[in-house]
């Protein structure tokens, strides 16, 4: 049976799938439709039909995107849960605060054990272990217990695995070889990202205030362990374990680190975005609003991700990151401008609206060089690294964009996310390791 050829010649196959295999459909000149020698006119396929159509890649996808929606669940619901009960939203900011610490330690730890003895093997006992800290931290708030307790129980949550990282981890495993399909499993990763951390703020003060303060703790739990059960189950599409690896680790490998520090301040725009908008909407007495205001933000990433997967960027990943970086740089002025000459909330939503769409371009892009410098037996703790670093930004972000927002204005508050992006762009240009002259493939795609 033919296996998939390149597509770098003249008469070139695109790819339909069978039950079995992927087999090679000759279109014709350059893949267009037109008659052929071989069959008669047939039409080729979407990047993303061609991708959903390898087998188990639905299934896996389903149960992971249940399990990755209760990420953008699990901080809101703690917020109000522990807001609403102990009437404080400091001791709320300081529980998810520790969380977060907690997480960006444990997370990288729990990563390798993933890489080292499989998926299933280690991502189902820590997601029991972080939905029975979520269920502690539920009762200690029910029943009044000591502020302690809250800490150490969301502390607990930090096992959860990179349900995220796990998914692209299975992407790079089927998709060996093929550096244009790969570039649209990220762009798709990255557009369920933005959609469950657009839906899942939505999702949680809807049922912390329809019903009452501990569901959105206790419902994202729920599908938190439903979602890694499914996604552990499909076992055909798992990258194989690697017991015993002789690569160096993820941190120490030649360009990760200023990646990292990209991601440090990316993370950053997205953190202080979301605090200053929250404010901004605060001060002209929309509040209710400041979520929705902020979903169109990741509205614009996820369609821009989607856009950016269906088509086939030029150049390679390295030399389109700065590109990314200064797009994000630029449109991030927008909300800047329209706080500080209109103060318009509906005008400000538009303006994140089209920021957004320069969010997840720069995140694939960043993806994908961070499976490009990380060992293929270590993927898993190389992209939590990656995630770890956005961690990091967010907290960052947060704190400076509340700092900026109480000691100056809201609309000045915008000029974080700037000025984190700008330090962003100036690491990547300014980094040899990543733009300089390098003995590695300059392909824009990992192959492993």
């Amino acid at each position: 049976m033919p296996q998939p050829t390149s597509r770098a010649t003249r008469d070139t196959p695109l790819f339909a799938v069978t039950a079995d295999t992927l087999v090679a459909v000759d279109f014709g000149p350059r893949g267009r439709n037109g008659p052929s020698a071989k069959g008669p006119y047939r039409r080729p396929k979407g990047p993303y039909r061609r991708l959903f159509a390898l087998p188990g890649t639905r299934a896996f996808t389903a149960g992971n995107l249940i399990a990755r929606l209760p990420m953008g669940m699990f901080s809101v619901s703690a917020v109000v849960m522990i807001a609403g009960t102990r009437d404080s939203y400091a001791l709320a900011g300081a529980v998810t605060a520790t969380g977060l610490a907690a997480t960006a330690v444990v997370a990288p730890w729990t990563a390798r054990l993933v890489d080292r003895y499989g998926q299933a093997r280690v991502a189902l006992p820590a997601t029991v272990f972080a939905v029975l800290g979520s269920l502690a931290l539920l009762l200690c708030v029910r029943h009044g217990a000591p502020d302690w307790t809250l800490f150490a129980s969301y502390a607990a949550t930090a096992t959860t695995p990179n349900t995220g990282g796990m998914s692209r981890a299975r992407w790079a495993h089927l998709l060996k070889g093929d550096a244009e399909a790969l570039h649209t499993a990220n762009s798709f990763e990255q557009a369920a990202d933005e959609l469950c951390f657009m839906l899942g703020p939505v999702l949680a003060a809807f049922l912390c205030g329809t019903f009452f303060p501990e569901a959105g703790t206790l419902v994202g739990a729920v599908l938190l362990l439903t979602g890694t059960v499914l996604f552990t189950a499909q076992r055909s599409t798992e990258p194989p374990a690697a017991r015993r690896s002789s690569a160096r680790a993820p941190f120490r490998s030649p360009g990760m680190r200023p990646l990292l520090v990209v991601c440090l301040a990316t993370g950053a725009v997205f953190g202080s975005l979301e605090v200053v908008t929250l404010a901004f909407a605060d001060e002209r007495g929309h509040r209710a609003a400041s979520g929705a205001v902020l979903a169109l933000q990741a509205a614009g990433s996820c369609a821009a991700g989607l856009l950016y997967g269906a088509i086939r960027p030029a150049g390679s990943a390295r030399s389109r990151l700065p590109w990314c970086l200064a797009a994000m740089a630029a449109l991030m002025t927008l909300p800047l401008l329209a706080a500080g000459l209109t103060g318009s909330l509906v005008l400000l939503a538009g303006a994140l609206l089209v920021a957004g769409m320069a969010t997840a371009p720069t995140m694939v892009t960043t993806m994908t060089l961070v499976q490009r410098y990380t060992p293929e037996d270590r993927l898993n703790e190389g992209m939590t690294l990656a995630v770890t670093g956005l961690l990091g930004g967010i907290a960052c972000g947060s704190a400076a964009g509340g700092w900026t927002v109480e000691h100056v204005s809201a609309t000045a508050g915008y000029g974080v996310p700037v000025a984190a992006a700008a330090i962003a762009l100036l690491v990547a240009l300014c980094t040899s390791v990543l733009f300089g002259p390098s003995n590695r493939s300059t392909d824009s795609l990992p192959t492993h």
